[in-house]
């Protein structure tokens, strides 16, 4: 028996997980967990997930997990596939779950690394675009304009492009998902699953603690992020850029969303200048019209 979308009802992510109310995170963690199933370890290092465990000797996950320092995620998952390889394991996942502050920023080197020699593993950052666990300060995934307690008038720079930073390393497999659209997120998990070498998945997972919004509206923002073109959808497998078909509507710009109906939900950018607000708008067209030039749509 399947829940809707086609979610298997088995679950891995179990109940007396510390995650706050509206965790995007969290959802983010469960799909993915049933796309794997049970032959999967994880590697989590220092983020908000390590938290979400619960307690040492507890944890709410029911398969293996390694708590590593923050910078090395990429690094040990690479040595943990290794490992069960040399040991003659069959069929099993290892998965670096790291958010944007892990991933961006302090495990970057790790990241190209393991991107670069093709490690067998998945890696997949949550990204709540910015250092949630920590105090909510930027990080290069915050986006333009947004307010953390290091940038008390909003950043100024724009987010960094880390999927294309990876595809750039010939990986076999990088997409992007978000919460809002499980199905989505489950199928591109199931795939890089059966692909050998190197996957990355990023996927977008809002927090209502740090973007400060209600946390009933964890799923509506996610979903506004797509609709408004903030966040497209797409995947690159073995150089093909495809966009996916929950994001292919939003192409057409008369069918997105103004990114008022994004951003007025979040205190984050209440400080955010008419000025600031243009070049976003300005970013997000020029990406559609060059994930419509590499998917060959133009």
């Amino acid at each position: 028996m399947k829940l809707p979308f086609g979610l298997p009802r088995e679950e891995f992510l179990l109940p007396g997980h510390t995650a706050c109310p509206g965790c995007g995170a969290t959802i983010a963690l469960r799909i993915v967990m049933k796309a794997l199933g049970p032959r999967t370890v994880f590697v989590i290092p220092a983020c908000c997930s390590t938290v979400i465990q619960g307690i040492f000797p507890g944890s709410s996950f029911a398969v293996p997990v390694v708590n590593i320092p923050f910078e090395a995620a990429a690094a040990v998952a690479a040595g943990v596939s290794a490992a069960l390889e040399q040991l003659g394991e069959k069929d099993f996942s290892v998965v670096a779950w790291a958010g944007d502050g892990g991933t961006f920023d302090i495990g970057l080197q790790a990241l190209s690394g393991a991107a670069e020699r093709n490690d067998n593993i998945l890696y997949i950052c949550y990204d709540n675009e910015m250092y949630s666990n920590t105090g909510i300060q930027r990080s290069s995934a915050t986006p333009i304009g947004a307010w953390t307690t290091t940038t008390p008038t909003g950043k100024r720079e724009h987010k960094k492009d880390l999927l294309r930073i990876v595809s750039a390393h010939h990986v076999p497999y990088a997409a992007t998902a978000t919460i809002a659209f499980p199905k989505d997120l489950y199928e591109k998990v199931r795939k890089a699953r059966q692909i050998r070498g190197f996957k990355f998945l990023h996927i977008l997972t809002p927090c209502p603690v740090g973007w400060r919004f209600d946390a009933s509206k964890t799923v509506e923002i996610s979903r506004l992020a797509v609709q408004t073109g903030y966040w497209a959808l797409y995947e690159i497998e073995h150089g093909k850029l495809r966009i996916s078909p929950a994001f292919t509507p939003y192409l057409d710009k008369s069918r997105r969303k103004p990114i008022d109906e994004f951003l007025k939900h979040q205190l984050r950018f209440r400080t955010m200048t008419p000025e600031l607000k243009a070049e976003l708008e300005r970013a997000i067209e020029e990406g559609i019209e060059r994930l419509k030039r590499e998917a060959e749509l133009v």
